[in-house]
């Protein structure tokens, strides 16, 4: 546990959360809204529940209402009583169940004090459970058919389109492959379009998962500097100039690590050097819905040039247990992209994109997600700037993490003694394309607000230990995947 002492949750606090909850039966009602909130991480765990009697008051509903709805909590896991001491919440499993070791290194240290900040993707948004429980009476319908939909069932590809015309890209239903994620997408698109003669421009620092995908097909990357304030598009110039890529992956919405959102005017000048070296851009946009200061996004990078194909994703504006991610390509490459997915597989999970059809139905979800994210952002770099003063980092104004220089470049050493107190956090190098950033560490906000103020706080320890120490032996970090 991140704290020595248990928290509460007052019962003012808890009947603001459950809102206007189903009243028939009401304990039930009451036990599944607080499911969701132990769930989903508003109410966290190991914290201590109102009295029944003080939430009775509260709610304004019967005492037995509030005693069976604890009973039910109780009974399926997501509570636990303490005699003397009241009810806390629990999960079925235990805190090591939100952990993979793919993900999460070994620390040596009880799951419940690791603070997992190596995994930048944050839990279901409220509402999540509640598309599960309507997607699963639609289910029946289907369990008739094959149940095969390599390129998505046709509700959820109008669904992806109507979002991208809403941006101002006019799509068809018929230009949207669906895939089990971004990631599958990415691999996807080097299956059908490149070989091992083939190179592919990649931005450094980029997305280590993305052009591990890439090179499924065989082809060779050629990285090109993203800095700290921007794309350098002379140097992207000259790099396609000499290099003739076939594909160009780059992610201009809240750029993974560094968090930069690239202008309108530079996606301009980036599409009319691509098309004079006949580079067609794989644009991700796995973090585009993500905006935390109520700003516009610029235009789709395809507006530009309409050879793009861009890549989509609900892991990150929904929640990653979704496991689903789109395609949008010309009308051209549809066929020969589709062609390709049967040579992997024969379409996404039935359920899951009858769940995501819900959520792209209303913006709802997705704005909750906004808030939850914005009040942690502002947490950690809040936190940042208290415990470790003298690291620097440009403010992002949206996405998932922030990419902080250090002072010296220990990275590594950093990430490697934050592991021995507890702290998971991904260094520079694991976002280098070809070695180098050691003086970067990437920090997500995925974590509620009091962890990722015990994170710092441990952090500016690790610090001290190695900021003017030798560097220490590559970290178990930088050789996991890094999500």
């Amino acid at each position: 546990m991140v704290q020595s002492t248990p928290s509460t949750v007052s019962a003012g606090r808890v009947a603001a959360l459950v809102g206007d909850f189903a009243r028939s039966p009401a304990y039930a009602g009451l036990a599944d809204a607080l499911t969701e909130l132990i769930g989903d991480g508003r109410v966290g765990l190991d914290v201590r529940l109102p009295s029944e009697r003080d939430l009775t008051e509260a709610l304004g509903v019967s005492r037995t209402t509030v005693t069976r709805a604890y009973a039910l909590l109780r009974d399926s896991g997501y509570a636990a009583a303490q005699q003397g001491s009241g009810t806390f919440t629990r999960v079925p499993g235990g805190r090591s169940r939100a952990h993979d070791r793919a993900l999460v290194p070994g620390t040596g240290r009880p799951d419940a004090d690791l603070i997992d900040l190596n995994c930048a993707a944050a839990s279901a948004p409220p509402g999540t459970a509640a598309a599960y429980a309507e997607a699963a009476a639609e289910l029946p319908a289907y369990l008739g058919g094959h149940g095969y939909f390599p390129a998505g069932l046709p509700a959820l590809q109008a669904a992806i389109a109507n979002g991208y015309a809403a941006r101002g890209l006019p799509t068809d239903p018929d230009q949207v492959v669906v895939t089990a994620g971004a990631l599958a997408a990415a691999a996807l698109v080097a299956q059908a379009l490149t070989g091992p003669r083939d190179r592919v421009l990649v931005e450094s620092p980029v997305y280590p998962n993305a052009t591990q995908a890439i090179t499924t097909s065989g082809a060779r990357l050629r990285p090109v500097p993203v800095d700290p304030e921007g794309w350098d598009l002379d140097a992207v110039g000259a790099a396609l100039d000499q290099v003739r890529p076939t594909l160009a992956y780059l992610i201009p919405d809240f750029q993974n690590p560094t968090g930069l959102v690239m202008s309108a005017a530079d996606r301009a000048t980036y599409a009319a050097h691509l098309r004079r070296t006949g580079t067609v851009a794989v644009v991700d946009e796995a973090h585009q819905a993500l905006s935390l200061d109520g700003q516009e996004m610029p235009p789709p990078f395809a507006t530009f040039d309409p050879r793009t194909i861009t890549l989509g994703s609900a892991s990150k504006s929904h929640w990653g247990g979704l496991r689903l991610g789109w395609i949008r390509a010309p009308h051209d490459q549809v066929e020969r992209l589709t062609r390709a997915r049967l040579g992997l597989d024969l379409g996404a999970p039935v359920m899951e994109q009858l769940v995501l059809t819900r959520l792209l139905a209303t913006d709802a979800v997705v704005e909750r997600q906004r808030e939850r994210l914005r009040e942690q952002r502002d947490a950690l770099l809040a936190a940042i700037t208290e415990h470790l003063p003298e690291w620097r980092f440009r403010r992002p104004t949206g996405g998932l993490a922030v990419w902080c220089e250090l002072p010296a470049a220990r990275g590594t050493a950093l990430a490697d003694e934050a592991e021995r107190r507890g702290v998971v956090v991904a260094p520079g190098p694991a976002f280098a394309a070809e070695g180098g950033l050691d003086r970067f560490v990437r920090i997500p906000w995925s974590r509620p607000p009091a962890e990722l103020e015990e994170a710092c706080r441990r952090l500016a320890g690790a610090w001290d230990v190695v900021r003017e120490g030798p560097r220490a032996a590559p970290s178990r970090t930088a050789r996991v995947m890094v999500a």
